[in-house]
């Protein structure tokens, strides 16, 4: 290592030291211990334009030990992107476009949000498919308009997770070459040395999951990991595992401690690691000019490899003017013209059809005006409805857009993310809803993030019948409705299942579906307004009467009983409004007069949804009702539990007149008043 290399990597380690002390919050030691590694990778082998952070053949770099924020955010300021001195020193405050852990699209240079840790793992994993499929789409002869690596820096508490494990094992399956994953060895974890809890061995696991590996035995040999690097650059049909030996909090008094993790140093103690490594004691935020410049040569670095492959796009789009014409309207995210006319309508007239099944329908009328979805189920596909009839297995043919997760819920569903905050693909992930308890945190990861992450969940109720309580989701509507941004369908029937997979596409953000196993009569698309319907989350679909004397609220296969009831308690001279309630996000987001509109005041309204009830009383108010689920399922017949467990056309029936009964008891009362 020569002089420039320390000083540059040092400049680093301060940079990173100093924030954290400001801060008085944060994480000292991976910065310390990891800065030789972010150096070699941001200064010299990187692919990256830090004045245009969004250029397409950029390198992807993802931190998986997001904890150790403070070494990204060093980096990028070193590096020429929007990161400046003063962010830093603002590091972990409120407003700062430096937060506590890597936030994808409030730092520019960040490729996705992480902390949690194993999910950059997987999300790195998503980010290498998505290049590996755009290559496999677009690259011809001489022209590698879609070549680049994604580099994942992470460490022993990533490795614990469960969810890199689940994503190591398909990337090496998928023989995923452009990705390289730098591994933080530094034998400690928060509680104490990792012999506590992290005993087998890592190479070995790796070699098993089919991933080229190496040990560098020493974090601060730049020769020795930059040999390590170009190595697995070589290796074209195996993702590669670098083990790297560093020390936690290196030249601290804190070093190769848990005490080096988790807390700013403290004014001494940065002192003497000052002190330690030569750097001056009363200096904050110092970078010397030298180390400055040596850092800034990758704006002139990048730009130049910008320049020579906007050189090569133009002669591409010479010779390939239409698959260029493609490839850059599925990088900027852009929907072919017209492709919301290839969303099927079902007549109503049409047998009863599961919305799973109509789902599949929908996704392989849409596939040819929508090449750029990519995904697959969870080794469900049979059973999810969800493969691609027309297109190859990715495994087999990279140009493929079915994708074989495996049981592997939550991997799949974060390397959805990853795909999505790539670009150029449109992803989706698909399992039984139940399952969504493996997942939670991808989902709630998307949303944060507002990736365009699409996931299908089918067999979303009680309705499911036989499998039993183990595979019959009760709380899952709630428990998703209640995570910011993300988007909820749970559709009635098979068009309004088309009208949701179109507004998923639309949306742009990350949304879930919600499908019946069990067959579902169908709505008139036109008659009903279905599809206007759905985009504003909730309609009418029987108006009974201009002054009805109840409201009945379904969604999904719920809402069928609603319509049936309204039909008996017409016999009967009460006037039952329907509405379906496709989506709660959407129609949260109307305006209070057409929400008005579809709950009037003064309305005894009743809700109905083969789930638990918590969040339908906002829709119904303290006079309203709701039959829900606030218990577990059972085993038997789909048809049977429905019946036994409250759901049938008669219940709704009862309920609706009881709450009539009482409205009308009510209003002598109010009127004496």
């Amino acid at each position: 290592m020569n002089e420039l290399d320390q000083l540059s990597i040092n400049a680093l380690r301060f940079l990173a030291v100093d924030a954290v002390e400001k801060a008085n919050s944060g994480h000292p030691g991976a910065p310390l211990g990891c800065a030789p590694m972010a150096y070699l990778l941001f200064h010299k082998f990187m692919r990256h334009n830090p004045k245009h952070s969004k250029w397409t053949n950029r390198d992807r770099f993802v931190l998986s030990n997001g904890h150790a924020s403070a070494l990204l955010y060093s980096v990028l300021h070193l590096t020429g992107y929007k990161v400046s001195i003063e962010d830093l020193k603002q590091f972990r405050q409120w407003g700062s476009n430096t937060p506590g852990h890597p936030e994808y699209g409030d730092t520019d240079g960040v490729e996705v949000t992480t902390g949690p840790l194993g999910q950059g793992f997987a999300m790195s994993v998503g980010l290498a498919m998505a290049e590996k499929h755009l290559a496999a789409l677009y690259n011809r002869p001489d022209f590698n308009v879609v070549d680049h690596h994604t580099y994942m820096m992470c460490g022993d508490g990533d490795l614990m997770e469960g969810v890199s494990h689940e994503a190591a094992s398909l990337a090496g399956t998928l023989g995923l070459g452009k990705l390289i994953c730098l591994y933080d060895d530094n034998l400690i974890s928060l509680d104490g040395p990792t012999e506590l809890s992290f005993t087998e061995d890592r190479l070995k696991r790796f070699e098993a999951y089919h991933w080229h590996v190496q040990r560098v035995e020493d974090g601060n040999d730049l020769e020795a990991i930059s040999k390590a690097l170009e190595a697995a650059r070589a290796v074209k049909d195996r993702p590669s595992f670098i083990a790297v030996r560093t020390v936690i909090g290196y030249g601290s008094p804190k070093a190769g401690t848990s005490k080096a993790h988790g807390e700013a140093l403290g004014g001494e103690a940065v002192k003497e690691t000052k002190r330690n490594l030569g750097w001056p004691e009363d200096k904050s935020f110092y970078v010397p000019e030298d180390a400055a410049k040596n850092w800034l040569k990758a704006v002139e670095k990048g730009a130049k490899e910008e320049s020579d492959w906007n050189a090569m796009f133009a002669e591409y789009k010479k010779a390939y003017p239409e698959v260029a014409a493609e490839f850059e309207r599925v990088q900027t995210g852009r929907m072919k013209d017209g492709w919301e006319k290839s969303l099927p309508k079902f007549p109503a007239d049409s047998k009863p059809v599961a919305t799973r099944t109509a789902g599949n329908t929908v996704m392989n009328a849409i596939a040819k005006q929508v090449p750029e979805l990519l995904g697959g189920a969870a080794d469900l596909s049979t059973s999810t409805k969800t493969l691609i009839k027309d297109s190859a297995n990715f495994h087999v043919d990279a140009t493929g857009q079915n994708v074989f997760f495996g049981v592997r819920e939550f991997g799949m569903c974060a390397m959805v993310n990853g795909m999505a905050a790539h670009g150029g693909v449109i992803p989706y992930g698909s399992t039984f809803f139940v399952f969504t308890d493996y997942a939670k945190p991808a989902l709630r990861m998307a949303a944060i993030m507002d990736v365009h992450s699409i996931f299908v969940f089918t067999h979303d109720s009680i309705g499911l019948g036989e499998d039993g309580p183990t595979h019959q989701p009760v709380e899952h509507l709630t428990m998703l409705r209640a995570v910011p941004r993300l988007t909820d369908f749970r559709p009635a029937d098979a068009n309004e299942t088309s009208a949701a997979w179109g507004l998923a596409l639309e949306r742009k953000g990350p949304s879930f579906m919600a499908l019946s196993r069990q067959d579902l009569p169908l709505l008139d698309p036109e008659k009903q307004g279905v599809f206007a319907g759905v985009r504003r989350g909730a309609y009418i679909v029987e108006m009974a009467s201009d002054r009805p004397d109840v409201l009945i609220v379904g969604t999904g296969a719920e809402l069928w009983p609603a319509v049936r009831a309204a039909e008996q308690l017409k016999k009967d001279g009460i006037a039952a409004r329907v509405v379906s309630m496709p989506s709660t996000k959407i129609f949260d987001e109307q305006p209070e007069s057409y929400k008005q509109q579809i709950f009037p005041d003064g309305l005894p309204k009743l809700a109905i949804e083969a789930g638990a009830s918590l969040g339908w009383w906002k829709y119904v108010g303290r006079d309203g009702d709701v039959i829900g689920l606030d218990r577990f399922g059972a085993s038997a017949p789909g048809t049977v539990v429905l019946e036994k467990l409250g759901f049938t056309t008669e219940d709704v029936v009862k309920r609706a007149k009881a709450l009539v009964e009482r409205a009308r008891k009510a209003e002598p009362a109010m009127a004496g008043k």
